[in-house]
């Protein structure tokens, strides 16, 4: 996979899955602490043109830099929730087509200490160069699993003794009603359309975030970072 943009390629390096680096020929403080970086790892790296970044970006704004990246260590659901210690916290993305969506809640999920996203595989965003940069880099450190079936994928979170919360705009209990010290999945719908029937009927709750103005729902990604945060807020009291 190609990635490009300072954080996004920093963020890959320390977490030792670049390949290859291309950089253009002007260099500023900060690419030059990438570069340097890539070097203690023997890593090649090509010096080419602006034009050819620009190519390989396809017009991202790269910064000068593009880095090709290795997969990350496919996961299943199981495996993700057994290797976790303390009660899980993670996200399942049903249907969510926004790259740029993904990519934030990918940095909220790691900027809140949650454990990883669970994705369906199906209508979903790619993990791609766009979904980094909207990470700014925390698709590197971020566990994500893909599935091909989210309901089931609840099912068989449930097995392993993780609540399932899906949120919902007209559902009756609020978010920040919800016990988040438990293990907990937080399962989140596309915008506009929702949860599906069926992977909100799969969740153990339904809760909303209740909205004061004229708009009727948030931004996914805002709402992960709302609902996020408030399940970390709930855990450092409990600890």
């Amino acid at each position: 996979m190609i990635i490009y943009g300072i954080n996004p390629v920093l963020e890959a390096l320390k977490a030792g899955r670049v390949a290859r680096l291309r950089v253009g020929p002007r260099h500023d403080g900060r690419l030059q602490q990438v570069l340097t970086l890539a070097a203690s790892q023997k890593l090649p790296i090509d010096r080419v043109e602006p034009q050819t970044l620009d190519r390989v970006s396809r017009n991202g704004v790269h910064q000068g830099i593009v880095a090709e990246v290795v997969p990350a260590r496919d996961l299943s659901v199981e495996e993700l929730v057994r290797d976790i210690v303390g009660p899980p916290l993670l996200v399942v993305l049903d249907g969510i087509e926004d790259p740029h969506n993904v990519g934030a809640i990918v940095r909220t999920v790691d900027a809140a200490g949650a454990h990883g996203v669970i994705r369906q595989t199906r209508r979903a965003a790619a993990l791609d160069a766009a979904a980094a940069k909207a990470s700014a880099g925390a698709i590197a450190h971020v566990a994500v699993v893909d599935v091909v079936n989210v309901a089931r994928a609840i099912a068989e979170l449930k097995s392993l003794n993780v609540w399932t919360v899906g949120l919902a705009g007209d559902a009756k209990q609020p978010y920040d009603a919800i016990d988040f010290t438990q293990p907990t999945a937080i399962v989140l719908g596309a915008e506009g359309k929702g949860l599906r029937r069926l992977v909100r009927e799969s969740c153990d709750f339904t809760a909303s975030i209740p909205m004061s103005g004229r708009i009727e729902s948030l931004n996914a990604s805002v709402a992960a970072g709302v609902v996020l945060f408030e399940a970390a807020r709930q855990r450092r009291g409990h600890g």
